[in-house]
């Protein structure tokens, strides 16, 4: 080999590894977050894919894995087989010695109580009868628990039938005569059956429908990924907020929720309309008025016991605050 070749072959090796570093250190410096999702993924989850595949393109993968409910989305983030888990567990938070905080208010309540109106017509009429809600813990259950308790009733059985789909189908079909849906599903049941059902009053609920927690010490081991893949749970918040129609955009653009039903596709932009209208997706992650209102509510609705509840037992908001201060 002459001196020149040589040269040449040196010099493409030195550009191989670099090349090679320069892969093997973009790499690690990604950060994996391990997402648990305690329902079936449908049109609701759309912001938080959206999300997603932003927080991916600043080097933050979130790999959302779907689990049969809550309860057990929980326990993946209790056990360590999932980082970050979406609900409202306030109940077994409370209950745990390990130091699991929500950081994060994905959205606001908005659900509807459907009854069958051959069955039921009030709420006193549901006194001694069987209902049915998302899981043990989920904000459904507490709201659910807290008109019994403004009515003064109480429910003969709860049953935990996982994913809003699921129960507005059971409902059609006469398998359950009393749920609680959100917007999309109580549109569906109302356009299908509005002969036959009737949706029951609800005074101004104000709490968490789906709030982010995870383990103190990773929320502090990971503080960089956790704060951009906040700033873009906010990002397209303030997006939907100012425009429902971006959330088709996106969609499209990113090839998401490709198999969901016909039916349910014509449903996306009155359900994120009526999302915005009521003010389901907070512009601040929660900061201002989550913490307040999450404690209110569950301890009103029985989820939470004891007096003097702590925020800081419940809540980390430093990377909250830090995600906030780079969204503008």
């Amino acid at each position: 080999m002459n001196p020149s070749t040589r040269s040449i072959v040196c010099l493409l090796t030195i550009t191989v590894l670099i090349a090679g570093f320069s892969s093997a250190g973009h790499a690690q410096g990604r950060t994996k977050i391990r997402y648990a999702l305690g329902d079936v993924i449908s049109m609701d989850e759309l912001p938080l894919l959206i999300a997603v595949e932003q927080s991916k393109q600043r080097g933050v993968d979130v790999e959302v894995t779907s689990f049969k409910s809550e309860e057990v989305a929980t326990q993946a983030v209790i056990n360590g087989q999932a980082d970050v888990g979406q609900g409202t567990p306030y109940a077994a938070v409370q209950k745990l010695s390990v130091p699991i905080r929500f950081f994060y208010q994905l959205s606001s309540l908005l659900f509807y109580p459907v009854v069958n109106k051959e069955n039921y017509k009030t709420w006193k009429d549901l006194d001694g009868q069987e209902i049915a809600v998302q899981g043990r813990g989920s904000g459904t259950e507490a709201i659910m628990m807290l008109a019994a308790k403004e009515h003064g009733i109480k429910y003969k059985n709860v049953s935990y039938v996982p994913g809003s789909q699921v129960r507005a189908l059971a409902l059609l079909k006469g398998n359950i005569r009393a749920t609680i849906l959100d917007a999309p599903n109580k549109n569906l049941v109302m356009k299908d059956g509005a002969d036959k059902f009737i949706i029951l009053p609800l005074g101004n609920v104000k709490a968490s429908d789906e709030a982010l927690f995870a383990m103190k010490e990773f929320l502090d081991k990971n503080q960089a990924g956790v704060r951009i893949f906040i700033e873009e749970l906010t990002k397209v918040a303030r997006a939907i907020n100012a425009n429902p129609k971006w959330v088709l955009e996106q969609r499209k653009k990113l090839g998401l929720l490709k198999d969901l039903p016909a039916k349910m596709e014509e449903e996306i932009l009155p359900f994120f309309q009526e999302a915005v209208e009521n003010g389901v997706y907070p512009n601040d992650g929660g900061f201002g008025n989550a913490v307040k209102n999450d404690l209110e509510f569950f301890y009103l609705s029985g989820a939470l016991k004891g007096e003097n509840l702590k925020a800081e037992d419940f809540w980390d908001l430093g990377p909250l605050k830090s995600a906030l201060a780079n969204v503008k």
